[in-house]
């Protein structure tokens, strides 16, 4: 018999919920790892990889509201068990790819889905249920930093399995075996949609959605996201190929994607603790000027390994920082009932944002055989994005206290 999470021990749900979130994201940024290995073993220009990686965030993008509404209506549990099977699939159908549809599919669309499944806006919703409301986008931050946990772990252990079994397929098919362990931990989530201490709502789902959709910060929080998914997976797929391409060392590549995992361990838990204390609009415009900043320093300077180290070591403190403070925003603003479908559908910005960073690298790259112009694109878009933020209104919207005040017993 399933024990619902309400009835475990926080530290087992944080524990469970950080582990789905570092075996999802981890074995997800090994793709940019095996970039150069699929494309020159099957004979693909990087355009066709980078398309499937640049689908599965199309595809992860435009299902997590759907599975965020699944997880809200009957119960995240579901949803990350189904998701973790279908990270596994997709994972096996790219080991034994031998055409760029076995991309497309593997890739591009199971592992997409599986994302939706087995992201953030699902197992954070159940995080933000289950503490406190002065405490919430700490603890949103602590888990999120899980994320960056797997690029510390998975990432230089996919480089590893790379370097030392007979065929990237090989290596392929035990990251598969890895993704599989999602599927008992979901059981610490069953009952993760029950009620927050401090969710009174009786709203539908179609009242949420009206709801949003006339809230101009809740749209120019999806236009922020947008920026955010175009930075980082652009990063995290093409900058070992980059460094590569560079005459860096094939470890370095690797090596400065576990440095931003390893420092955004550190910064997605500041990020939340900030975004406890400040206003979370003014933190997330700081975000991402100082990200632009960073990029901007890394281009203008000759790439060497001291100065990879700083780059990736400053982007790893503004990585993930952007989930506890736009998740934050949208828990404080519209409350908790339907908390995963809001936040998947601020996560479709993101991974449209994602699709074309990926996408257009790969383009960029083998029109002009540079990352330059992407390079350039994510600063400007990176100052635009800080001042996006700034006319979000993110004080709670008047019917929280009313529904709140409604709920009181009377005197």
């Amino acid at each position: 018999m399933t024990v619902p999470s309400r009835q475990l021990p926080l530290i087992i749900v944080l524990l469970c919920g950080s582990v789905i979130a570092l075996l999802s994201f981890g074995l997800r940024m090994n793709l940019g790892v095996y970039m150069n290995a699929i494309s020159t073993d099957l004979g693909w220009g990087r355009g066709v990889l980078s398309f499937a990686i640049a689908l599965q965030s199309i595809v992860w993008g435009l299902s997590t509201p759907l599975m965020g509404y699944i997880a809200d209506r009957y119960g995240p549990a579901k949803v990350l068990a189904v998701g973790g099977l279908l990270y596994a699939g997709g994972l096996a159908v790219m080991a034994n790819a031998t055409v760029p549809w076995d991309a497309t599919v593997g890739i591009g669309i199971l592992t997409g889905f599986a994302m939706a499944m087995t992201g953030f806006p699902i197992v954070l919703s159940v995080i933000g249920r289950r503490v406190p409301p002065h405490r919430r986008t700490f603890y949103l931050g602590l888990v999120s930093s899980a994320g960056s946990s797997g690029q510390v772990i998975l990432v230089p252990f996919g480089q590893w399995l790379l370097s030392n079994t007979s065929h990237w397929s090989v290596s392929m098919l035990v990251l598969a075996l890895i993704s599989g362990f999602i599927v008992p931990l979901s059981a610490a989530m069953v009952g993760g949609n029950s009620r927050a201490a401090d969710d009174h709502s009786n709203q539908t789902f179609g009242d949420a959605a009206r709801e949003a959709g006339t809230h101009t910060g809740f749209k120019l929080l999806v236009m922020g996201y947008f920026v955010c998914g175009a930075q980082t997976m652009f990063i995290g797929a093409h900058l070992p190929a980059y460094l590569s391409d560079l005459g860096q060392p094939e470890w370095m590549g690797a090596t400065a994607l576990a440095l931003i995992g390893a420092f955004n361990i550190g910064g997605c838990i500041a990020w939340g603790r900030l975004g406890d204390r400040y206003s979370k609009k003014k933190l997330l415009a700081l975000l991402y000027v100082l990200r632009s900043i960073a990029m901007l320093i890394f281009i203008s300077t000759p790439i060497t390994p001291v100065s990879v180290i700083l780059f990736t070591s400053a982007m790893g403190l503004l990585w993930l920082g952007t989930v506890p403070l736009t998740t934050g925003i949208v828990a404080q603003v519209f409350g908790t009932k339907f908390m995963s479908t809001l936040v998947g559908i601020t996560f479709v910005g993101h991974q449209i944002g994602s699709f074309l960073g990926i996408w257009l690298g790969g383009i960029v790259y083998d029109m002009y055989g540079t990352y330059d112009p992407i390079f350039w694109g994510g600063i400007v878009l990176g100052v635009a994005a800080g001042f996006v933020h700034f006319p979000i209104d993110e004080r709670p919207l008047p019917r929280l206290a009313m529904e709140a005040a409604a709920a009181q017993p009377a005197r």
